[in-house]
């Protein structure tokens, strides 16, 4: 089954929550819709001792999630390899790594913070877009590999690729300017974001003009900047998808989401 992934840089953001009515069965606990899954905390266990039990529930309970985490995340190999637990295993005890891992466990002891972003976010958007699936998310540690995982209807998120702008080893890895993006406030922007894009994908995106591909990331900015009532991507084509939406209200995410009439957008030239 295809997969996505993507690897993030998204921006700052304060949500409003929105009211919108929803079944008891569609909400969990506090109303929530989204619960982020502690996959990252059997990695801690299995990663930090050796406890066999850990990896053998990160096999029984997260398959999916441990395959894409070592073949396709940090691309140990293949998931069946006689030796790929003793490989996984050694590959983390980097004390880098090692130091890393703890660190995404004291940060993020409590992510009730993350699930009620999440849900009031993606309440909005079942608002807007009905038939949109609420994917599932967890949580893991990608040893600064990916931000984001988005597949199968799932989202993983890499909390080590969001501890903080002066998290020392960022300091030493990455810019200012990535830095800046590498934080909690991020979470948020970044799963609305590249959940739809993988959602909506544009039909033959790498053969199409330049422009096109760029106006069709600018429309789910816009979406974006609606759902958390805050314009945090602001550039030529969000600009020109706002201006459109402000000419045409009554259009529906929907519809914009799968517009391939780009001519419809006027962008102005820098």
């Amino acid at each position: 089954m295809k997969r996505f992934y993507y690897i993030l840089f998204a921006l700052c953001i304060a949500l409003t929550s929105c009211h919108i009515k929803l079944t008891p069965e569609e909400e969990g606990v506090n109303g929530n819709i989204v619960e982020i899954e502690r996959y990252d905390r059997l990695e801690y266990r299995y990663l930090t001792t050796g406890d066999f039990s850990a990896l053998q529930q990160m096999n029984t309970e997260y398959p999916m999630e441990t395959r894409t985490l070592i073949e396709d995340v940090v691309q140990l190999g293949s998931a069946t390899d006689p030796d790929i637990n003793t490989k996984f295993l050694k590959f983390y005890q980097d004390t880098t790594l090692q130091a890393l891992i703890a660190s995404v466990e004291s940060e993020y002891a409590n992510v009730d913070d993350l699930n009620e972003q999440l849900s009031a976010a993606f309440k909005y958007l079942k608002h807007k877009l009905p038939d949109m699936e609420v994917p599932r998310f967890y949580a893991q540690i990608s040893a600064l590999d990916q931000s984001i995982v988005v597949g199968n209807g799932t989202v993983g998120v890499s909390l080590d690729k969001y501890l903080g702008a002066n998290y020392p080893l960022y300091i030493k890895y990455y810019s200012p300017s990535q830095r800046k993006q590498m934080t909690r406030e991020y979470i948020l922007p970044d799963c609305l974001t590249f959940y739809l894009m993988s959602i909506y994908p544009l039909d033959h995106f790498d053969s199409r003009p330049q422009l096109e591909r760029d106006l069709q990331i600018g429309k789910i900015q816009w979406i974006v900047n609606q759902v958390i009532s805050k314009r945090i991507y602001r550039n030529r084509y969000e600009d020109a998808v706002d201006v459109y939406m402000k000419r045409n209200p009554n259009i529906s995410y929907e519809t914009l989401l799968r517009m391939t009439d780009f001519a419809a957008f006027k962008v102005v030239e820098n």
